[in-house]
């Protein structure tokens, strides 16, 4: 068989069947084939359909649990006519996008041709899988058309066509692929991606959350083999029901061959290594550790966006304050880090200002980034409020830093967030005021020495942690161990040593120690009012020591003490209000005392009113849902109640309390004792005309 071929014009070459060699007229090129085809026009042109059955999709759709819900909306939305229709799932790395939208594609090979999944992380990636839509359309393009004239030809032929499905796995940005949505207007774009804004008026966006716990367990069981039982639900529970961490842990239990207990106990000694441990055969980078770090890098641009997640990360999980934040830059710097945040899906924001973050997301991030834990601790302690609502919350996340953090590794800023959460929680729990006010002053010996002056206000504070307990003889034996601490470190004539010894007298006459109580608050004022003064502040706490030493007598035998008590009060009380001004704490307390020594003494009109004026400083120099003023409040219930035979008024200011104490509280167990104790005043019937 003879082949024949012609060339013209300068350096021209023509060649009929198979050469190994052809040289221009000059020399200057040179090339081998081994063959030369002829191809006819139209196998360079796109064609009208697409092959039957075209697609491309992953096999992570075979790793696929519940989802009924978001699976419905896709079918929803996808199922319009007219127009390109976009959905864009999105939500944390890790939660199952890229699953999500595998298992609703291969649903709909039936419906769309081609279906087809393009990796679209960056726009080369976007490019690249453009290309090779192209190639499958038209084979006889591959190594043919250079890549970007292949990724053209699939825009093409998408622009002109209807009925195609393309995925866009994994999109970083937008605006990455706002010209191919905006060109391609006949089929249906189905895009993952971590970013959360940025799609109004290109896309719809559809947030992914984490499993169930049923359907987390069931994952870990589809690839584990291991059945449902109780250490399968609380490592699920640990894990967040993060998809990609359950089929992480799910993995590497079955080819370790451990049992999901143990791998509870290796991730809670070394969290950092196990989130970055994968079994053989999967993906070395889709571990929970590297998928969010490549998060955290896309961040870099902005450093107190990486800052903040590093400092939630040893807090609770839900309802961080925004303004919590604030002092870590200024309004605009802290708002644009938390929307950037927000936008990868790191942070979930709500309406009622506040942050969420997934536990696991804070789990790898402090495995990663320990050294920001002191940082956390600090900027918890300057957020905290008097407000009792706001206070509860706050305590959570002390709770969670408590939690996280080693006793041996708390600083100088864990001492004075313990010793404040625990004063916080003496009225509330005095089971977790003692524990946070022990590691608190184990914290305070380490960081301040034995006798270190915060030592010696950390023990004072366990101390009545102890007292509320009921355990009088602990409370007694550290505020005698203080008062000789204080002698030695302070001397003996500083007011230092004199607020020890009118705590220590204090505690003496309400534990029955009467004799004693009296005997040290009586020598301990008379010397603190000769060596620092007598309208000095330590002076007339030292009288006030004094004084409730006289109630507490009163107490045990009224018609002995009641009226020296009352007097002696009375005289004391302006004097006070003189010297440190009408709701200083000491006018406080003798107005408490007054009230009672007067009931005693047979005033109990003269008790309501002193007693009324105790509430109302409380609620002045506090707020009315302060702890402090709720529990005044509580008290003057049970005193005109029990000791003012004043049930009608009782019942008046019990309604009012009981409804700030459940909108501090809510339904908690506090307040449920409190209606148990006064429910014999709400069963009361108003006769009143």
């Amino acid at each position: 068989m003879s082949t024949s071929a012609e060339a013209s014009g300068d350096r021209s070459i023509a060649a009929g069947h198979g050469i190994r060699q052809a040289l221009s007229g000059d020399g200057s090129v040179a090339m081998y084939t081994e063959k030369s085809f002829a191809l006819p026009p139209e196998a360079f042109a796109m064609p009208d359909v697409a092959p039957p059955g075209l697609a491309n999709l992953p096999d992570t759709a075979a790793l696929f649990v519940g989802r009924t819900r978001e699976l419905a909306l896709l079918d929803e939305a996808l199922r319009s006519t007219g127009g390109v229709v976009v959905q864009a799932v999105h939500g944390l790395g890790g939660i199952g996008k890229s699953t999500l939208a595998a298992r609703w594609a291969a649903g709909r090979t039936d419906v769309f041709n081609p279906v087809w999944w393009i990796n679209a992380e960056t726009p080369a990636d976007l490019d690249a899988g453009l290309a090779d839509l192209a190639v499958a359309l038209r084979p006889a393009l591959r190594d043919v058309q250079s890549r970007d004239a292949l990724r053209e030809r699939a825009v093409q032929w998408l622009a002109s066509h209807e009925g195609w499905l393309v995925v866009l796995d994994n999109v970083t940005s937008p605006n990455d692929v706002k010209p191919l949505l905006a060109r391609a207007a006949g089929g249906r774009f189905l895009i993952t991606t971590r970013r959360a804004t940025g799609w109004h008026g290109i896309a719809e966006p559809l947030s992914l959350d984490v499993l169930q716990l049923d359907e987390a367990v069931e994952l870990f069981g589809s690839i584990s083999g291991h059945g449902p039982d109780d250490d399968v639900t609380a490592l699920c529970r640990d894990l967040g029901c993060l998809p990609l961490a359950v089929e992480q842990a799910a993995a590497y239990c079955a080819e370790a061959g451990i049992a999901p207990g143990r791998y509870r106990e290796l991730l809670a000694e070394y969290p950092e290594e196990v989130f970055a441990q994968s079994a053989e055969g999967v993906d070395g980078e889709r571990t929970v550790a590297r998928v969010w770090r490549v998060t955290v890098d896309r961040l870099s641009d902005t450093p107190l966006a990486g800052a903040i997640l590093r400092i939630i990360a040893w807090w609770a999980p839900e309802g961080i304050p925004r303004a919590y934040l604030e002092p870590l830059g200024s309004p605009v710097e802290v708002t644009d880090a938390v929307r950037r945040l927000a936008a990868y899906s790191m942070i979930s924001l709500h309406h009622d200002g506040t942050i969420s973050v997934h536990r696991l997301v804070q789990a790898v991030t402090r495995a990663a980034d320990a050294e920001y834990a002191h940082a956390a601790a600090k900027l918890l302690l300057s957020s905290k409020t008097r407000d009792m609502a706001a206070e509860l919350r706050w305590l959570t996340h002390v709770d969670a830093l408590a939690s996280h953090v080693a006793p041996e590794d708390d600083g100088e800023g864990e001492v004075w967030l313990f010793e404040s959460s625990g004063l916080s929680y003496t009225h509330l729990d005095v089971t977790r005021a003692i524990a946070l006010h022990e590691r608190a002053l184990a914290a305070a010996q380490r960081v301040y020495g034995p006798r270190g002056e915060v030592t010696l206000r950390v023990r004072a504070d366990l101390a009545q942690s102890y007292g509320v307990a009921g355990d009088t003889e602990r409370e007694i034996g550290l505020l005698e161990r203080n008062v000789t601490d204080h002698t030695r470190v302070f001397g003996r004539r500083d007011s230092r040593t004199f607020e020890a010894r009118t705590e220590l007298a204090r505690v003496l006459s309400r534990a029955g120690r009467l004799r004693d109580g009296l005997a040290l608050a009586e020598k301990n004022a008379r010397k603190a009012e000769r060596v620092l003064g007598r309208d000095a502040y330590a002076a007339l706490r030292a009288w006030s020591a004094w004084a409730a030493a006289l109630a507490d007598a009163a107490l045990k035998d009224p018609g002995q003490h009641a009226a020296r008590a009352r007097e002696a009060i009375e005289e004391l009380l302006p004097r006070a209000l003189a010297a440190t001004g009408r709701d200083s704490a000491v006018c406080i307390q003798l107005r408490l005392h007054l009230a009672w020594t007067r009931r005693l003494a047979g005033d109990t009109a003269g008790a309501k009113a002193m007693y009324e004026e105790y509430v109302e400083s409380n609620i002045r120099s506090r707020g009315a849902t302060d702890r402090y003023a709720l529990t005044a409040r509580t008290s003057f219930v049970r005193f005109l109640w029990q000791a003012a035979d004043d049930p009608a008024g009782a019942r008046q200011v019990l309604i009012p309390l009981l409804a700030d104490w459940e909108r501090v509280l809510g339904d908690a167990p506090h307040v449920r004792r409190l209606r148990e104790e006064f429910a014999p005043l709400l069963d009361v019937t108003d006769t009143s005309p």
